[in-house]
C-alpha cells in the first residue's frame, strides 16, 4: 500500500507537496481541519483515512495542537538541567494553560530553559525578558562555543561563496567513479548514528536504473543533547550544500532534498538564504558551469516526530504518508523518495565530502583512528563551563574533549547520556576509558551516535531518568511494530508504578521485555532503547535495586 501512496504523491512530485500543503493547512489554527484533510485526500487522489492518518500523527498537525501558542522544550538536557518548571511557570503569566504546548529538543542544551514563540527558539535569560519578547517580538540569540582539537574540516572559517564552488568546474570534470573511487578511500562513515559507509550507499544507487534519482539530507536532528547539525545549517550551510551537490553528480540525482527539523526555524530559514544566494550566482539550475549537470535544491519543512530521523520514515514523510519505518529491502538506494532511487545522510556526513574531494580521500583517512576517520563534532550541554560544539579527530581522547576543550564540569555529575536517546548511558568513571571513535564506544557497551553529551547530575535519580526515555520511545514510535509500540508503554508504567508506589518490578519480566525490543524493533528506535536501559541495570545496579524484586 505505502508503495502505491508514494506513486500517487510523486505525481506532483517536489514543487507541488502534500506534506507541505498539510502544513500549511495548519498554519491558521494549529492543526489540519476535517475539510482541508478531505479536500487534500481528493487533489492527490489518497483516501482520506490516509491524509487523516497522517494529520493526526505529528506534533504540529495533530488536534491536540491547536490554539497553542508558545511551546517548552521538553528534552533530556533541559530535564535534567531541572529549568523547564521555572519556564512553565512564567509562560504561566503570560498564557493560558492549554496555549502552551512541548516541543521536544530546540537544540538549545547548552543553555537550557528553552522554548518556542511566533516561531522563534528561547533559551537560557529570555524567559526573564518576556515583557520584550511578547510586545516587541525580541529575538535573542544564544550563545555557544565553537572550538577544535586537531584538523579544521567543518569549523574553519568560509571564504566566500565564489570561492567555495570554484571547485565544482574542474569536480564536474572528472569522471563519476573517481569522485566514488575518492569516498571508498576516506572511510567516511555516516554521523548520524550507524556509521554505515557513505560510499556503499552512494555506488548502490549510481549502480541502479532510473530516470530520475534524489539526494535527501536527513536534518531531523532529534537526539536530545545534539545540536552539531544545527551548527552546520546555520553557521556553514554551504559545506552541506555543496557535499549534496557532489553526491548528486556522482549518483546521478539532479534534485537535493533539505528535511529541516521545525524545531529549528533559524536553520530553515538561513539554509534558505545560502540556497538563493548560490541560485543568483548560477550555480544552480540547468547545465552548471556549461556542463550537462543539473542540479535544485528543495527545503521541506519538518512538522514534529522523532522517527523522522530515521530514513525511511523520512522518505513516507516527504510523501504526505504516515511516518512509518519501512521493510528492507528494498533499500532506499534502490527504491526511496516516491519511488526512485535514493540517497540519505545526514548532515554532517554531507558536510564532510567537500573535503574529502578537494584534499583526496587519503588526506582524510589519515585522521582519526583505525576505521574511525577524519573528524567529530561534538556537542557539550550546559553542566560543562564551555558548553558548545567541538570538532575533534576520531580517536581524541573524551577526557580531553570534556576537560580541556569544554572546561570541565560547573558541578558533579554521576553519568553522560552519550549519542542521543538510544545512546549508551555513560558513568562518570568511563571517561578516562573512551575517545572518540565508534570501535572504542562499542568495545565498551556505548554508542558514539551523533555525539551529543547530556549529563545527569548526582542528586537526579537514573530511575526517573529510564522512566523519561521510555515515555519519549512511547510518544515517538511510528507504531508500526509491537516490540517498539507496546514494549515501551508497558516499560514506562511499570516504572512509574514503582516511583509511585510500593509496587515491585519483576527483574525477569522486565529483562524480557528490553530484549524483546531489542530483537524484535524493525529500527533502532525501539532496538536502541534498550542499551541505556542495560547500561543504567549494570552500573547503577545499588540505586535501581529498590524498584524491583
Amino acid at each position: 500500500m505505502s508503495k502505491n501512496l508514494g506513486e500517487l504523491s510523486g505525481r506532483k512530485g517536489l514543487r507541488d507537496n502534500l506534506f507541505e500543503e498539510l502544513g500549511m493547512a495548519a498554519a491558521p489554527t494549529g492543526t489540519v481541519v476535517k475539510g482541508d484533510i478531505e479536500k487534500l485526500a481528493e487533489e492527490f487522489k489518497i483516501g482520506t483515512a490516509n491524509v487523516y492518518g497522517t494529520a493526526t500523527f505529528y506534533d504540529f498537525l495533530r488536534p491536540e495542537n491547536k490554539g497553542k501558542k508558545v511551546y517548552v522544550c521538553n528534552g533530556s538536557s533541559c530535564l535534567t538541567a531541572g529549568t523547564q518548571d521555572v519556564v512553565k511557570q512564567k509562560l504561566g503569566s503570560h498564557f493560558q494553560q492549554e496555549e502552551i504546548g512541548e516541543m521536544c529538543c530546540l537544540g538549545r542544551c547548552h543553555e537550557n530553559s528553552s522554548f518556542n514563540m511566533n516561531g522563534i527558539n528561547y533559551s537560557g535569560d529570555a524567559i526573564n525578558d518576556m515583557e520584550a519578547v511578547i510586545k516587541d517580538k525580541k529575538v535573542i540569540a544564544d550563545k555557544y562555543h565553537v572550538g577544535n582539537y586537531g584538523t579544521q574540516i567543518l569549523t574553519g572559517a568560509f571564504p566566500g561563496v565564489e570561492e567555495w564552488y570554484a571547485p565544482m568546474k574542474s569536480i564536474l570534470g572528472r569522471t563519476k567513479e573517481d569522485l566514488l573511487n575518492e569516498l571508498k578511500i576516506s572511510g567516511l562513515r555516516g554521523r548520524g548514528g550507524a556509521g554505515f559507509p557513505i560510499a556503499f550507499k552512494l555506488e548502490s544507487c549510481k549502480n541502479t536504473v532510473g530516470n530520475q534519482k534524489y539526494i535527501v539530507c536527513n536534518a531531523d536532528e532529534g537526539d536530545p543533547g545534539a545540536y552539531s547539525d544545527r551548527y552546520l545549517l546555520e553557521q556553514q550551510p554551504h559545506l552541506v550544500l555543496l557535499g549534496m551537490m557532489i553526491a548528486g553528480y556522482i549518483i546521478g540525482a539532479d534534485m537535493g532534498v533539505l528535511y529541516i527539523r521545525a524545531e529549528y526555524p533559524e536553520a530553515i530559514e538561513i539554509t534558505q538564504k545560502a540556497i538563493d544566494e548560490i541560485r543568483a550566482k548560477h550555480f544552480l539550475g540547468n547545465s552548471i558551469f556549461d556542463t550537462d549537470f543539473n542540479f535544485d535544491f528543495k527545503i521541506i519543512r519538518a512538522q514534529g516526530a522523532y522517527i523522522c530521523g530515521e530514513e525511511t520514515a523520512l522518505l513516507s514523510s516527504i510523501e504526505g504518508q504516515r511516518p512509518e519505518v519501512r521493510v528492507r529491502p528494498p533499500y532506499p538506494t534502490q527504491q526511496g523518495l516516491f519511488n526512485k532511487p535514493t540517497v540519505v545522510n545526514n548532515v554532517e556526513t554531507l558536510a564532510c565530502i567537500p573535503y574529502i574531494i578537494n584534499n583526496t580521500g587519503a588526506k582524510f583517512a589519515s585522521i582519526g583512528k583505525g576505521r574511525s576517520t577524519g573528524t567529530k563534532l561534538v556537542s557539550l550541554d550546559s553542566f560543562f563551563n564551555k558548553p558548545g560544539i567541538y570538532e575533534v579527530d576520531m580517536g581524541t581522547p573524551l577526557s580531553y574533549v570534556f576537560n580541556t576543550l569544554g572546561g570541565g564540569l560547573k558541578s558533579p555529575v554521576k553519568a553522560m547520556h552519550i549519542g542521543g536517546p538510544l545512546g549508551g548511558l555513560v558513568p562518570a568513571n568511563f571517561i578516562e576509558e573512551l575517545s572518540v571513535d565508534y570501535e572504542t564506544f562499542s568495545q565498551k557497551g556505548f554508542l558514539l551516535g551523533h555525539a551529543s553529551v547530556v549529563c545527569i547530575p548526582e542528586e537526579y535519580p537514573i530511575m526517573n531518568y529510564i522512566q523519561h526515555l521510555f515515555h519519549f520511545t512511547a510518544h515517538e514510535s511510528c507504531g508500526k511494530c509491537f516490540p517498539c509500540r507496546l514494549g515501551s508503554t508497558r516499560g514506562y508504567e511499570l516504572i512509574s508504578k514503582s516511583l509511585n508506589s510500593d509496587y515491585k518490578i519483576d527483574r525477569d519480566l522486565f529483562n524480557d521485555l528490553i530484549n524483546t525490543m531489542e530483537i524484535g524493533s524493525l529500527c533502532a528506535l525501539g532496538g536502541g532503547l534498550p542499551l541505556p536501559i542495560k547500561n543504567a541495570l549494570t552500573y547503577f545496579d545499588k540505586e535501581m535495586n529498590v524498584y524491583f524484586e
